[in-house]
């Protein structure tokens, strides 16, 4: 089963101080009340979230380069025109101080069309040996001031030169960074991030011609209200998708130094799957490392080359994004989805959807376990329209796929708040997904993703 705790019990840990006893109160009594069975409002879902990515060869132009370029053609990009200088870099995770050159790129200034307490950036970028990149966040507050440079992610496809890594620490005394995810420390002040630029550092090895390059940088902005329980949507797709199972459990204690398998491979598992739909798995000398007797060796490789070497575990979210984005023509973001609807619009497509919840084993029916973190796969949905997903905490592969009550699974994926085993209030994601899908998207997946923000 999934792992019993998890950092994004960490990420909203102010809630049960904020809360309060008459706002657990008046929320326990609308978790009571019966909800409307209407279609949620597009407009009211898409106004908690606002998306934006910078990946096209006027995107890259409309930045400020310093030493970087941008690279036209089918898949435009930003590369390493001349460095600007050398840096000494300490690999926390091995101590090892090595130089590298670097370049960089600003984006523009971004204002979110939602005054945001969150942000999580998602990038996707090809670094050969030799070469990474870091992404910085820097916003603006409400209330006129400016967030420091923080760092979302020190990152490389590979871990021959650095270890990936988030960074811990980093606070202003009004936001924090916690792991993948930009937070406003208290939401109730009514503090919010009203813009914010990303920058990208390039790094190669000194004296060398290599550059990483990066195809999409970008992030997801939100306020997502708090809430226990969410509007049921009205179901409106049945429809299955052809999505390979893995069982993260039958890995169980396998490679200690990624987190030891089993429950805590629930994101790099899914990820595979979504991944090996769209046709790409890696190959035989990718997997050549893994030892021969192990069942799905895929699944092992996923889980390393997604592990973040700080948070010790394979959970980052945006590090899976950009894991998946590794392989042939792959795009791959991190978001928010508003409602089941704007869910079964993707898969109407094609596009199967990753999704992250937490729940008390009474709260999911057929699930068998409790969690307060856990990725799983939507694949499809059923004339009811209940959720058919793959759900990679089972026994076998044989037995990942589960029919779970739509009502049920679109409150434990979409509500921001809910109670524990001992009635303490904990935070839920509020709908936060990973979308992957081909850079050559059909004209169906194409008008999906751009009306939910994502390309």
């Amino acid at each position: 089963m999934p792992s019993p705790t998890s950092r994004r019990t960490v990420l909203t840990a102010a809630i049960a101080a904020a809360a309060g006893a008459g706002a657990v109160s008046s929320a326990a009594s609308a978790s009571a009340a019966a909800p409307s069975r209407t279609r949620p409002d597009a407009r009211s879902a898409a106004s908690s979230v606002d998306n934006r990515f910078w990946t096209t060869y006027t995107d890259w132009r409309c930045g400020s380069g310093a030493g970087t370029r941008a690279v036209a053609g089918r898949r435009a990009g930003l590369v390493i025109g001349h460095p600007l200088g050398s840096t000494d870099y300490t690999d926390p995770h091995t101590g090892t101080t090595a130089a590298w050159e670097y370049a960089t790129w600003t984006s523009p200034v971004h204002r979110s069309t939602v005054p945001a307490t969150e942000v999580i950036a998602s990038w996707n970028a090809d670094t050969p040996a030799g070469t990474w990149i870091q992404i910085e966040l820097r916003g603006g507050y409400s209330d006129g001031t400016e967030t420091p440079w923080y760092v979302m992610g020190r990152w490389a496809a590979g871990d021959g030169d650095i270890r990936r890594t988030s960074v811990d620490d980093q606070t202003d005394g009004k936001s924090s960074i916690w792991t993948d995810t930009f937070s406003v420390d208290d939401a109730t002040g009514g503090l919010r991030l009203l813009s914010y630029r990303l920058r990208l550092t390039l790094y190669r090895s000194p004296g060398t011609r290599l550059t990483p390059t990066v195809w999409r940088i970008g992030a997801m902005a939100s306020d997502i209200p708090d809430r226990f329980t969410v509007p049921a949507s009205l179901p409106g797709l049945a429809r299955e998708l052809p999505v390979p199972r893995y069982s993260q459990n039958v890995h169980v204690g396998q490679y200690p130094e990624y987190d030891n398998g089993g429950e805590a491979w629930c994101s790099p598992t899914s990820s595979q799957m979504i991944i090996e739909y769209w046709g790409r798995k890696p190959s035989a000398e990718d997997l050549a490392w893994v030892e021969p007797e192990l069942e799905d060796p895929q699944v092992c490789h996923a889980a390393r080359f997604t592990y973040d070497n700080q948070y010790e575990g394979c959970g980052n979210w945006p590090f899976n994004a950009a894991y998946a984005a590794t392989y042939d023509d792959m795009n791959a973001v991190v978001t928010r989805l508003g409602s089941l609807t704007d869910l079964e619009t993707l898969v109407r497509a094609g596009i199967p959807v990753i999704t992250s919840q937490s729940f008390l084993k009474t709260e999911l029916t057929g699930a068998g376990y409790g969690t307060s973190g856990h990725l799983m796969t939507v694949i499809g949905f059923t004339e009811d329209g209940d959720v058919i997903a793959n759900d990679p905490a089972s026994p076998n592969n044989e037995a990942v796929r589960h029919v779970y009550l739509r009502r049920e699974w679109e409150t434990i994926w979409l509500r921001t708040k809910r109670y524990d085993a001992n009635g303490q209030v904990r935070s839920g994601t509020g709908g936060v997904c990973y979308v992957y899908w081909s850079a050559r998207p059909t004209a169906g997946q194409r008008r999906a993703l751009r009306s939910l923000g994502l390309a």
